[in-house]
């Protein structure tokens, strides 16, 4: 189900204007206030694994957990589960942190699974003694197979019952690197008929000889998810341990865990659930968008068609308009798929208070204004952005020659065409009213110029009555003598389908092979100015931003998003 529809913008306005009543994580949360749990105790965190770079669906998570702590003034840890040494780097650790401080929201403590992992084998050890965890030395196959299936109970390892001093010595042999990756694991003892499978003495600790990025060789056993996630919040005193809609069926092993080493005096966790909201025409898996970065589909992890956070900054996304989204699409009990447009939607809104408007033309064709003194430029005025609440100009260059867009012009045309004519007038943006004369053409038949006549008295803003004439159409320019070139990269989206790994074949199938196009820009000087990551409309055609390849000698501009929802059009065409 697509919750929000393309081409419905009057739809979508209403509902960002739409005042917004508690989430149900909120009702919790208020009623654990309401029955006594003291407002000072309450603290949440976000915990994301440092084995990639954070996308989408995260933005969701950190503006969930940190808007938690705005409303409820209460402190909020960034905490790394860093208990997978084999996938994790501390790239993805500086990357995380880069992107949660760009998102607007401060942290107040930078916290690591990996620095309890003296307590969390400490307990371990305790699980033993009690007679609660065992050293199994069974083979992954052959666990799996021991486990049984949803509507048939397991069967008890071999090594279920073995003493416990025998598997204190085992456990403390394994943590001494005495056995190869996989000759043990260490299980909890917990019930193999239980009808949640996670409860059927799910495995602790797997011996693993890999380097930590934070530990080094310190460890050669790393405790799992579960056991470390749950002790971890237990020990940073989090009181509501928020999680997406996957983590339901874990939590009744949260709570055992926690069970196992509780103390009433403290905070006791709370895990709650909420559902993820996937976005259309996007992979969200790390596992398939490293795929896409190593097999070179993409870039990099930023490369602007990711929908990694790192990638829509350098696409030109602002943190307002990813925390707009989030807070648009809410929190449910159940997955939903969002249209990604409502994302363009969210960018679009927030550039159009923002950005400045200037000029570019993508695909030029030469207009010469014949009665215009040969040699002669103008500076004009033109407004930098409409929105403002006090207008603010630059200056322009206007001369002789100019571009004009190819596809502003044609020979021939009905009365619905309100462009560049021939024997047509259109006014020029900022400048003057030209009417179309005649063209000059290759032996090809190509246009190579099209020669106009101007009204000298006609510039905008001069006052007279030439200037206040009426005409059809307007078009964006640039000065030829004055131009600045610069390449545009144009993105649509990565994958031609809404849910590209929910089809029958592989989802690289369906990468969109026109999903970036790299041309030409040829823009007005006062770009030169631009700064890496600023967003402009380049009026008529979208909104772009300075991407960080750019140099003094190449700026290079990546189209964030257009002026109008065109794939709306192109899929209702084809329906």
């Amino acid at each position: 189900m697509v919750n929000f529809v393309a081409s419905n913008s009057k739809f979508m306005s209403e509902e960002l204007k739409e005042q917004k009543s508690n989430n149900f994580i909120e009702n919790i949360i208020e009623e654990d206030l309401a029955n006594g749990f003291s407002s000072s105790k309450l603290r949440f965190r976000f915990p994301p694994e440092p084995n990639g770079y954070l996308h989408i669906g995260h933005a969701s998570s950190i503006c969930l957990n940190f808007g938690l702590g705005l409303r409820y003034k209460s402190p909020v840890n960034l905490r790394f589960d860093d208990t997978n040494p084999s996938k994790e780097e501390q790239e993805y650790v500086d990357a995380i942190k880069r992107d949660v401080e760009w998102l607007g929201f401060e942290w107040d403590r930078e916290c690591y699974a990996s620095d309890y992992f003296q307590e969390l084998y400490d307990w371990a050890v305790q699980l033993i003694k009690q007679g609660k965890a065992y050293v199994d030395g069974q083979t992954s196959e052959e666990i799996a197979k021991q486990k049984g299936t949803p509507i048939q109970a397991g069967t008890e390892s071999p090594y279920r019952n073995t003493s416990v001093e025998e598997n204190l010595q085992l456990f403390e042999r394994m943590k001494n690197g005495e056995f190869e990756n996989g000759k043990y694991v260490l299980r909890a003892k917990i019930d193999m008929a239980s009808p949640n499978m996670l409860m059927r003495d799910p495995i602790i600790y797997r011996i693993m000889h890999a380097s930590h990025h934070r530990t080094g060789n310190q460890w050669c056993i790393y405790p799992m998810y579960d056991w470390a996630h749950g002790e971890s919040d237990y020990l940073e005193q989090v009181s509501h341990s928020i999680c997406t809609l996957e983590f339901l069926p874990h939590r009744e092993l949260y709570d055992w865990f926690l069970d196992q080493i509780y103390d009433e005096k403290l905070v006791r966790p709370k895990q709650r659930e909420f559902a993820r909201r996937n976005l259309s025409h996007t992979i969200v898996s790390k596992r398939k968008l490293l795929q896409l970065v190593n097999e070179k589909h993409v870039s990099g992890w930023d490369d602007p068609r990711m929908p990694t956070i790192s990638g829509l900054r350098r696409r030109g996304y602002t943190p307002e308009s990813i925390r707009k989204f989030a807070d648009t699409i809410g929190i449910a009990k159940r997955d939903n798929l969002i249209d990604v447009s409502l994302l363009e939607f969210c960018i679009r809104e927030d550039l159009n208070k923002k950005a400045n408007r200037v000029m570019a033309v993508l695909d030029p064709v030469k207009v010469v204004i014949t009665n215009y003194p040969e040699g002669k430029e103008e500076w004009l005025d033109a407004e930098n952005n409409p929105e403002e609440e006090v207008l603010t100009f630059r200056k322009v260059p206007f001369s002789r020659e100019i571009y004009i867009e190819k596809e502003d012009f044609r020979e021939e045309a009905n009365n619905k065409f309100f462009r560049l004519k021939l024997g047509g007038e259109v006014r020029l943006k900022n400048a003057y009213i030209i009417k179309a004369e005649s063209v000059v053409k290759d032996e090809n038949g190509n246009i190579n110029e099209i020669h106009c006549t101007y009204d000298p008295n006609s510039r905008s803003g001069s006052g007279t009555e030439a200037s206040k004439r009426k005409v059809k159409g307007t078009l964006h320019w640039v000065s030829v003598p004055h131009v600045i070139e610069a390449e545009a990269r144009i993105y649509d989206r990565l994958f031609t389908v809404a849910e590209p790994d929910r089809q029958e074949k592989d989802f690289l199938e369906y990468v969109n092979p026109d999903s970036l196009k790299v041309t030409k820009a040829y823009a007005e000087p006062s770009l030169k100015n631009a700064k890496v990551g600023e967003g402009f409309q380049f009026q008529r055609l979208g909104y772009f931003s300075l991407d960080p390849d750019s140099t003094a000698e190449k700026l290079v501009f990546n189209k964030t998003v257009g002026l109008k929802d065109t794939w709306a059009k192109v899929e209702n065409a084809d329906i």
